[in-house]
Protein backbone atom coordinates (compact mmCIF):
# COMPACT_ATOMS: atom_id res chain seq x y z
CA UNK A 1 0.00 0.00 0.00
CA UNK A 2 1.48 4.00 -0.89
CA UNK A 3 0.64 5.24 2.15
CA UNK A 4 1.35 9.25 1.73
CA UNK A 5 2.37 11.48 4.74
CA UNK A 6 4.72 14.82 4.20
CA UNK A 7 7.76 14.50 2.56
CA UNK A 8 9.93 14.97 5.46
CA UNK A 9 8.13 13.54 7.96
CA UNK A 10 10.94 11.49 9.72
CA UNK A 11 9.28 8.28 9.38
CA UNK A 12 9.43 8.31 5.98
CA UNK A 13 13.15 7.80 5.53
CA UNK A 14 12.98 4.73 8.18
CA UNK A 15 10.43 3.31 6.22
CA UNK A 16 11.80 3.40 2.84
CA UNK A 17 15.33 2.31 4.45
CA UNK A 18 12.89 -1.14 5.32
CA UNK A 19 11.97 -1.00 1.39
CA UNK A 20 8.21 0.01 2.63
CA UNK A 21 6.87 1.92 -0.02
CA UNK A 22 6.20 5.61 0.86
CA UNK A 23 4.72 8.13 -1.35
CA UNK A 24 5.40 11.64 -1.10
CA UNK A 25 2.75 14.56 -1.55
CA UNK A 26 3.88 15.11 -5.35
CA UNK A 27 3.39 12.03 -6.55
CA UNK A 28 0.59 11.11 -4.79
CA UNK A 29 -1.57 14.25 -6.45
CA UNK A 30 -0.82 13.21 -9.80
CA UNK A 31 -2.74 10.30 -9.20
CA UNK A 32 -6.45 10.29 -10.18
CA UNK A 33 -7.68 8.31 -7.06
CA UNK A 34 -9.12 9.22 -4.26
CA UNK A 35 -7.24 7.89 -0.84
CA UNK A 36 -8.72 6.16 2.03
CA UNK A 37 -8.17 9.78 4.62
CA UNK A 38 -7.35 7.73 8.45
CA UNK A 39 -6.83 9.72 11.18
CA UNK A 40 -4.63 8.79 13.71
CA UNK A 41 -4.87 10.21 16.73
CA UNK A 42 -1.20 9.53 18.60
CA UNK A 43 -1.87 9.51 22.71
CA UNK A 44 2.06 8.01 23.27
CA UNK A 45 5.06 9.80 24.78
CA UNK A 46 7.54 9.31 21.83
CA UNK A 47 5.49 10.24 18.70
CA UNK A 48 7.92 9.90 16.47
CA UNK A 49 8.27 5.76 16.83
CA UNK A 50 4.42 5.24 17.14
CA UNK A 51 3.71 6.82 13.62
CA UNK A 52 7.06 4.70 12.42
CA UNK A 53 4.92 2.09 13.66
CA UNK A 54 1.12 2.57 12.45
CA UNK A 55 2.45 3.58 9.24
CA UNK A 56 4.46 0.32 8.34
CA UNK A 57 1.51 -1.69 9.76
CA UNK A 58 -0.93 0.11 7.50
CA UNK A 59 1.41 -0.49 4.33
CA UNK A 60 0.73 -3.71 3.30
CA UNK A 61 -2.51 -3.63 1.07
CA UNK A 62 -2.67 -2.15 -2.86
CA UNK A 63 -5.08 0.85 -1.51
CA UNK A 64 -3.69 4.49 -1.41
CA UNK A 65 -3.57 5.98 2.21
CA UNK A 66 -3.29 9.40 3.51
CA UNK A 67 -2.81 9.59 7.01
CA UNK A 68 -3.40 12.75 9.16
CA UNK A 69 -1.90 12.93 12.70
CA UNK A 70 -3.85 14.77 15.42
CA UNK A 71 -2.90 15.99 18.79
CA UNK A 72 -4.51 17.30 21.54
CA UNK A 73 -5.09 21.06 22.35
CA UNK A 74 -5.27 20.58 26.19
CA UNK A 75 -2.46 18.50 26.93
CA UNK A 76 1.23 18.79 26.39
CA UNK A 77 3.56 16.52 25.12
CA UNK A 78 6.94 16.74 27.06
CA UNK A 79 8.70 13.94 24.86
CA UNK A 80 8.18 15.50 21.03
CA UNK A 81 9.20 18.82 20.42
CA UNK A 82 6.49 21.44 20.06
CA UNK A 83 7.95 21.93 16.13
CA UNK A 84 7.38 18.30 15.56
CA UNK A 85 4.15 18.96 16.58
CA UNK A 86 3.17 21.83 14.91
CA UNK A 87 4.78 20.83 11.83
CA UNK A 88 2.98 17.32 11.27
CA UNK A 89 0.26 17.08 13.93
CA UNK A 90 -3.10 19.02 13.27
CA UNK A 91 -5.41 20.49 15.99
CA UNK A 92 -9.19 18.59 16.29
CA UNK A 93 -10.51 22.64 15.97
CA UNK A 94 -8.80 22.20 12.51
CA UNK A 95 -10.73 18.38 11.75
CA UNK A 96 -13.88 18.40 13.60
CA UNK A 97 -15.55 19.85 10.43
CA UNK A 98 -14.25 17.10 7.83
CA UNK A 99 -15.08 13.32 7.63
CA UNK A 100 -12.76 10.39 7.90
CA UNK A 101 -12.83 6.78 6.16
CA UNK A 102 -11.01 5.76 9.12
CA UNK A 103 -9.06 6.80 12.85
CA UNK A 104 -6.82 5.22 14.87
CA UNK A 105 -6.20 5.87 18.86
CA UNK A 106 -3.60 4.57 20.17
CA UNK A 107 -2.49 3.89 24.20
CA UNK A 108 -1.52 6.22 26.68
CA UNK A 109 0.97 5.87 29.61
CA UNK A 110 -1.88 7.02 31.92
CA UNK A 111 -3.49 3.59 32.88
CA UNK A 112 -3.21 3.76 36.88
CA UNK A 113 -5.45 7.27 36.38
CA UNK A 114 -9.23 6.68 36.44
CA UNK A 115 -10.02 7.99 33.47
CA UNK A 116 -12.33 11.22 34.55
CA UNK A 117 -8.79 12.27 36.30
CA UNK A 118 -7.10 12.09 32.97
CA UNK A 119 -6.18 15.98 32.19
CA UNK A 120 -7.02 16.06 28.55
CA UNK A 121 -10.59 13.55 29.17
CA UNK A 122 -13.08 16.09 28.34
CA UNK A 123 -11.68 16.76 24.59
CA UNK A 124 -11.39 12.78 24.70
CA UNK A 125 -14.69 12.63 24.95
CA UNK A 126 -15.50 15.11 22.56
CA UNK A 127 -13.59 13.47 19.92
CA UNK A 128 -15.16 10.38 20.83
CA UNK A 129 -18.43 10.95 20.44
CA UNK A 130 -17.26 13.03 16.74
CA UNK A 131 -16.08 9.60 16.01
CA UNK A 132 -19.76 8.25 16.03
CA UNK A 133 -20.52 10.29 13.00
CA UNK A 134 -17.83 11.60 11.30
CA UNK A 135 -15.42 8.28 10.81
CA UNK A 136 -16.13 4.98 9.36
CA UNK A 137 -14.00 2.66 11.38
CA UNK A 138 -12.22 3.29 14.24
CA UNK A 139 -9.38 1.22 15.15
CA UNK A 140 -8.40 1.46 19.59
CA UNK A 141 -5.10 0.58 20.72
CA UNK A 142 -4.56 -1.02 24.19
CA UNK A 143 -5.24 2.06 26.41
CA UNK A 144 -7.13 3.40 23.54
CA UNK A 145 -9.13 0.12 23.67
CA UNK A 146 -10.12 0.55 27.24
CA UNK A 147 -10.91 3.91 27.19
CA UNK A 148 -13.11 3.75 24.32
CA UNK A 149 -14.46 0.60 25.57
CA UNK A 150 -15.70 2.75 28.93
CA UNK A 151 -17.00 5.75 27.41
CA UNK A 152 -19.12 3.60 24.88
CA UNK A 153 -20.54 1.18 27.09
CA UNK A 154 -19.38 1.59 30.47
CA UNK A 155 -16.99 -0.94 30.84
CA UNK A 156 -14.73 -0.48 33.58
CA UNK A 157 -11.16 -1.22 33.62
CA UNK A 158 -9.03 -3.62 36.64
CA UNK A 159 -5.50 -2.55 37.43
CA UNK A 160 -3.78 -6.20 37.42
CA UNK A 161 -1.98 -7.63 40.59
CA UNK A 162 1.48 -7.53 37.89
CA UNK A 163 2.31 -5.69 34.65
CA UNK A 164 1.14 -7.92 31.45
CA UNK A 165 4.45 -7.96 29.26
CA UNK A 166 5.32 -10.03 26.51
CA UNK A 167 4.40 -11.67 23.41
CA UNK A 168 1.64 -13.84 23.93
CA UNK A 169 -0.29 -16.78 22.39
CA UNK A 170 -4.06 -16.01 21.21
CA UNK A 171 -6.59 -18.38 19.64
CA UNK A 172 -9.24 -16.81 17.15
CA UNK A 173 -12.76 -17.68 18.51
CA UNK A 174 -14.60 -16.33 14.56
CA UNK A 175 -12.72 -17.50 12.22
CA UNK A 176 -15.74 -16.26 9.59
CA UNK A 177 -15.56 -12.88 10.57
CA UNK A 178 -13.70 -10.60 7.90
CA UNK A 179 -11.78 -8.90 10.39
CA UNK A 180 -10.19 -12.85 11.30
CA UNK A 181 -9.84 -13.85 7.53
CA UNK A 182 -6.23 -15.19 6.88
CA UNK A 183 -5.88 -15.86 10.78
CA UNK A 184 -4.02 -19.04 11.84
CA UNK A 185 -5.95 -20.57 14.66
CA UNK A 186 -3.55 -19.28 17.08
CA UNK A 187 -1.20 -16.16 16.42
CA UNK A 188 0.89 -14.27 18.87
CA UNK A 189 0.54 -10.74 19.82
CA UNK A 190 2.58 -8.06 22.05
CA UNK A 191 1.52 -6.48 25.70
CA UNK A 192 2.44 -4.27 27.48
CA UNK A 193 -0.04 -2.98 30.48
CA UNK A 194 -1.22 -3.13 33.81
CA UNK A 195 -4.90 -3.01 33.55
CA UNK A 196 -7.32 -4.35 31.54
CA UNK A 197 -10.94 -5.49 30.37
CA UNK A 198 -12.87 -8.51 31.60
CA UNK A 199 -14.92 -10.65 29.00
CA UNK A 200 -17.92 -11.16 31.18
CA UNK A 201 -18.10 -7.03 31.11
CA UNK A 202 -17.95 -7.57 27.44
CA UNK A 203 -20.34 -10.32 26.92
CA UNK A 204 -22.71 -8.51 28.76
CA UNK A 205 -22.84 -6.34 25.28
CA UNK A 206 -24.57 -8.44 22.59
CA UNK A 207 -23.32 -4.91 19.92
CA UNK A 208 -19.70 -6.54 20.50
CA UNK A 209 -18.10 -9.44 19.61
CA UNK A 210 -14.68 -10.80 21.33
CA UNK A 211 -12.92 -12.39 18.20
CA UNK A 212 -9.74 -13.65 19.33
CA UNK A 213 -8.20 -14.11 23.36
CA UNK A 214 -5.39 -15.44 25.58
CA UNK A 215 -5.25 -17.56 28.54
CA UNK A 216 -2.48 -15.83 30.06
CA UNK A 217 -3.29 -12.06 28.51
CA UNK A 218 -7.18 -12.63 28.09
CA UNK A 219 -9.51 -10.83 25.50
CA UNK A 220 -7.36 -9.45 22.73
CA UNK A 221 -9.66 -8.30 19.93
CA UNK A 222 -13.03 -7.32 20.31
CA UNK A 223 -15.49 -5.57 17.70
CA UNK A 224 -18.47 -3.61 17.28
CA UNK A 225 -20.29 -6.33 15.09
CA UNK A 226 -20.95 -3.99 12.68
CA UNK A 227 -17.50 -2.94 12.20
CA UNK A 228 -17.69 0.40 13.23
CA UNK A 229 -14.93 0.22 16.53
CA UNK A 230 -12.46 -2.03 17.21
CA UNK A 231 -11.21 -2.59 19.99
CA UNK A 232 -7.22 -4.51 20.66
CA UNK A 233 -5.98 -4.56 23.65
CA UNK A 234 -2.26 -5.96 22.18
CA UNK A 235 0.10 -3.70 20.68
CA UNK A 236 0.15 -5.57 17.21
CA UNK A 237 1.93 -2.34 15.76
CA UNK A 238 5.09 -2.34 18.13
CA UNK A 239 8.80 -3.26 16.65
CA UNK A 240 11.18 -5.81 17.00
CA UNK A 241 12.93 -4.05 19.82
CA UNK A 242 9.99 -1.86 21.56
CA UNK A 243 9.51 -3.85 24.86
CA UNK A 244 13.25 -4.75 25.05
CA UNK A 245 13.65 -0.43 25.10
CA UNK A 246 10.31 -0.70 27.74
CA UNK A 247 12.55 -3.09 29.94
CA UNK A 248 15.57 -1.55 30.21
CA UNK A 249 14.49 1.76 30.60
CA UNK A 250 12.50 0.44 33.85
CA UNK A 251 15.68 -1.46 35.04
CA UNK A 252 17.48 1.78 34.78
CA UNK A 253 14.83 3.79 36.66
CA UNK A 254 15.16 0.78 39.51
CA UNK A 255 12.11 -0.28 39.07
CA UNK A 256 12.89 -4.42 38.85
CA UNK A 257 10.95 -4.73 35.94
CA UNK A 258 10.04 -8.54 35.42
CA UNK A 259 11.40 -9.50 31.59
CA UNK A 260 8.84 -9.74 28.48
CA UNK A 261 7.38 -13.20 28.70
CA UNK A 262 8.10 -15.67 25.20
CA UNK A 263 10.19 -12.40 23.88
CA UNK A 264 14.06 -12.52 24.02
CA UNK A 265 16.04 -15.54 22.60
CA UNK A 266 16.48 -17.95 25.55
CA UNK A 267 14.78 -15.37 27.90
CA UNK A 268 18.08 -13.27 27.90
CA UNK A 269 17.23 -9.73 27.98
CA UNK A 270 20.77 -8.71 26.37
CA UNK A 271 19.93 -10.95 23.82
CA UNK A 272 18.00 -10.15 20.29
CA UNK A 273 14.34 -10.41 20.64
CA UNK A 274 12.37 -12.84 18.08
CA UNK A 275 10.14 -11.68 15.81
CA UNK A 276 6.75 -13.47 15.71
CA UNK A 277 3.90 -11.27 15.29
CA UNK A 278 4.47 -9.23 12.02
CA UNK A 279 2.04 -11.21 9.95
CA UNK A 280 -0.33 -10.84 12.55
CA UNK A 281 -0.18 -7.58 12.24
CA UNK A 282 0.04 -6.89 8.73
CA UNK A 283 -3.44 -9.38 8.13
CA UNK A 284 -5.06 -7.22 10.86
CA UNK A 285 -4.57 -3.82 9.56
CA UNK A 286 -5.02 -4.95 6.00
CA UNK A 287 -8.57 -6.64 7.01
CA UNK A 288 -9.48 -3.79 8.81
CA UNK A 289 -8.67 -1.19 6.23
CA UNK A 290 -10.28 -3.51 3.36
CA UNK A 291 -13.10 -4.90 4.80
CA UNK A 292 -14.56 -2.38 7.32
CA UNK A 293 -12.66 0.86 5.88
CA UNK A 294 -12.56 0.67 2.01
CA UNK A 295 -15.39 -1.24 1.08
CA UNK A 296 -18.18 0.26 3.03
CA UNK A 297 -17.21 4.38 3.36
CA UNK A 298 -18.76 5.87 0.32
CA UNK A 299 -17.10 7.32 -2.52
CA UNK A 300 -18.03 10.97 -1.50
CA UNK A 301 -16.27 10.82 1.48
CA UNK A 302 -18.67 14.02 3.22
CA UNK A 303 -21.89 11.32 2.85
CA UNK A 304 -19.82 9.37 5.94
CA UNK A 305 -23.16 8.94 7.99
Amino acid sequence: MPIKVQDDLPAKQILEDENIFIMGEARALSQEIRPLEILILNLMPVKEETETQLLRALSNTPLQVNCTFLMLSTHISKHTSASHLNKFYVPFSDVKMHKYDGMIITGAPVEFLEYEQVNYWPELCEIMEWTKTHITSTFHICWGAQVALYYHYGIPKYVRDQKLSGVYDHVVLHHKVPLMRSFDDHFFCPHSRNTEVHREDILKHPELQILAESEEAGVCIVMRRDGRQIFVQGHPEYDRMTLSGEYHRDLKKGLNPAIPVNYFEDNDPFNKPVLKWRNMANTLYSNWLNYYVYQVTPYIIDQIS
